[in-house]
């Protein structure tokens, strides 16, 4: 009895080697593969197959994997993008995530590595998508329904930037974000975004989350423990505190 297929995947590399391989692994893995060796060729593939998460060369013949991503995200497409890159540069990194890549593999790679990603990528795409209205990182809440944000039991008032910005960082947890990627997500900026801007609501955001005060079983007053981090010369993140 053949085992059911975990999801649809299109791989996209112009090198026959690595396509046959990544096939060959995928398929051994409990996926459905589907296959282009151009950008051009990967967008009809795309269309047709719309598949579960796309494996993406940034270097192609033709159009390349970032310009592939922009083109099917104007067309709706959603589905998570895992780039292959061989060129391990941290700005190419940043640009991947920045157009709607999910993640990024740099060649030479392991296919377990790859295989593993993909499935971190999937298993953190598909709990977006369950019911609960709730968002949670430590004892931060947000309910997606009402628009409230709750922190230690508190309510946190937010404007509607920050609170944009505080959903991004916990859909994300435990993932540094660049101030590149965010002003792309929250602000819709390209590069030509002030980085500054981010730096100003991160600020704004500490305050409010991290800023308040609780009462211990002794009676006495303390601050929460921080849950946003900034990663010096990276960009942030929020998630739970280290013990």
């Amino acid at each position: 009895m053949s085992k059911p297929i975990e999801a649809s995947i299109v791989v996209v590399d112009d090198e026959p080697s690595i396509r046959e391989l990544l096939v060959a692994s995928l398929h051994f893995a409990g996926f459905e593969v589907n296959t282009a060796a151009s950008g051009s060729e990967a967008i009809e593939v795309i269309e047709k197959v719309q598949p579960d998460l796309i494996v993406l060369d940034v270097m192609l013949p033709d159009i390349d994997g970032f310009t592939v991503t922009r083109r099917i995200r104007q067309e709706g497409i959603d589905a998570p993008v895992l780039f292959l890159t061989a060129r391990d540069d941290t700005q190419d990194k940043i640009m991947g995530l920045t157009v709607g890549g999910d993640d990024y593999v740099t060649k030479p790679f392991s296919l377990e590595e790859v295989v593993a990603r993909i499935r971190a990528i999937l298993r953190r795409t598909r709990e977006q998508v369950e019911d609960d209205p709730i968002i949670r990182v430590a004892d931060l809440e947000i309910n997606e329904d009402s628009h409230d944000v709750t922190r230690a039991g508190q309510p946190i008032d937010l404007s509607p930037t920050e609170y944009k910005l505080l959903r991004y960082l916990m859909d994300n947890e435990g993932r540094v974000l660049s101030k590149a990627q965010i002003l792309d997500h929250v602000w819709q900026y390209d590069w030509g975004g002030d980085a500054a801007i981010v730096e100003s609501y991160i600020s704004y955001l500490r305050k409010k989350v991290d800023g308040i005060e609780v009462t211990d079983d002794n009676g006495e007053k303390h601050k929460v423990t921080p849950l946003i981090e900034t990663k010096r010369g990276i960009g942030y993140m929020i998630r739970e505190p280290k013990h």
